[in-house]
């Protein structure tokens, strides 16, 4: 069901819009007749674009084929025997195809486990194999990559994917709790609170890319590739020119989208958005402010989306399109002659935002916690 602040547009069944939504922009199911449970990712096949994997929180991976007229649904990868998905924020995190895919078969995910009775739950990235070009997924072919424990049950991140250069970039949180109290977003030791960056094609689990920023300071594990993160929970890259944008989950009152730039020290716990964190004088210039922040007076927890490249909505092109899992709005972000960016409502949908997704075209989706998955049309086309 859709929820309540929705309504059907006459004669186009399957098209919804908010009721407070600003003219132009409306979501329609994107499969139509079909949800999923708890929805958190989906991806586009790297070579057949009508080929969808759904990535779902407990550790199931559907696949949907949007080619011809009838809509099949299919299990890609059943992982829920490995997967402890018994918190809110951990589970099955995230997915993503290896650039020399369609040779090599390989897919990795990230996901929390059983640790033991120190750490009750650990976070892995993990490489599987597809024997069949996407259809399945050989749950023995599993080889882990990199685990760490999780010291608290939030703020896991798990988002993952390749950049430009094909090396891996994976976002893990500052461990949990409330105010990073193990300070592990300024801690250039520990994985946590950071964006990391390897290269998956060694012999060995994986290699450092040599120009990753602190591969010569050994402050710093060379895995880092940005740091001073509280909760990275879904990031991505521009299609056109590859830069990360990533938004990061505030605490109490902020939430902040950053750019991000190699090295840089986003600032948690010191500061939140662009303000200082439990005490009235931080030391700011010594962070990377965010482009962007809103209050708690708006939503509670940011999503990230992408930056729209696709053909169909030509006023957005170029913007970053995100929203907030507490409030349901979604927004785009663009920057004005002075530098700075301003936001645009989009839809008022009323939905668990937990995630965005874009397709090899650069259309752009939204997905439902509660089970289903939206395009963003044009409210033009449906006149």
């Amino acid at each position: 069901m859709l929820s309540a602040c929705f309504e059907k547009l006459d004669g186009e069944p399957g098209i919804a819009r908010s009721n407070m939504a600003k003219p132009g922009f409306i979501l329609q199911d994107f499969f139509p007749g079909h949800t999923f449970k708890k929805p958190v990712a989906m991806l586009p096949h790297p070579n057949t674009p009508d080929l969808w994997y759904i990535v779902e929180q407990q550790g199931k991976i559907i696949l949907m084929d949007r080619r011809g007229e009838i809509l099949k649904k299919s299990l890609f990868a059943n992982i829920t025997e490995f997967v402890d998905a018994s918190s809110s924020e951990s589970g099955l995190l995230g997915m993503a195809f290896h650039p020399d895919f369609e040779n090599n078969g390989y897919i990795f995910l990230s996901y929390t486990y059983a640790g033991n009775s120190e750490y009750s739950l650990m976070s892995t990235i993990s490489r599987f194999s597809s024997p069949d070009n996407g259809k399945s997924l050989d749950n023995k072919s599993e080889k882990r990559l990199l685990s760490l424990n999780q010291p608290y049950s939030n703020h896991n991140g798990g988002n993952i994917a390749f950049d430009h250069n094909a090396y891996l970039v994976i976002g893990f949180g500052d461990g949990g709790s409330a105010g990073d109290p193990d300070n592990n977003g300024q801690d250039t030791q520990s994985f946590l609170g950071k964006l990391l960056r390897i290269d998956v094609n060694s012999p060995n689990s994986y290699s450092i890319p040599q120009d990753n920023p602190f591969i010569k300071d050994k402050r710093f594990r060379p895995e880092i590739y940005a740091w001073g993160l509280r909760n990275p929970w879904r990031w991505s890259f521009d299609k056109k020119t590859g830069e990360l944008w990533l938004a990061d989950v505030g605490q109490n009152k902020w939430e902040e989208i950053n750019r991000i730039n190699a090295g840089e020290n986003y600032g948690w716990n010191r500061m939140e958005g662009n303000h200082c964190y439990k005490s009235k004088v931080c030391e700011s210039h010594l962070f990377t402010a965010p482009i962007f922040e809103y209050s708690h007076d708006e939503g509670c927890s940011v999503t990230g989306g992408y930056v729209y490249r696709g053909s169909k909505l030509a006023d957005l092109e170029g913007r970053y399109v995100f929203g907030d899992f507490c409030s349901g709005m979604i927004w785009a972000l663009e920057s004005t002659e002075t530098g700075k960016y301003q936001r645009q409502l989009l839809i008022e949908s009323g939905l668990n935002i937990a995630s965005f997704a874009q397709g090899l075209d650069g259309e752009v989706y939204v997905i439902h916690h509660d089970g289903q998955i939206f395009a963003i049309k044009n409210n033009k086309s449906y006149k």
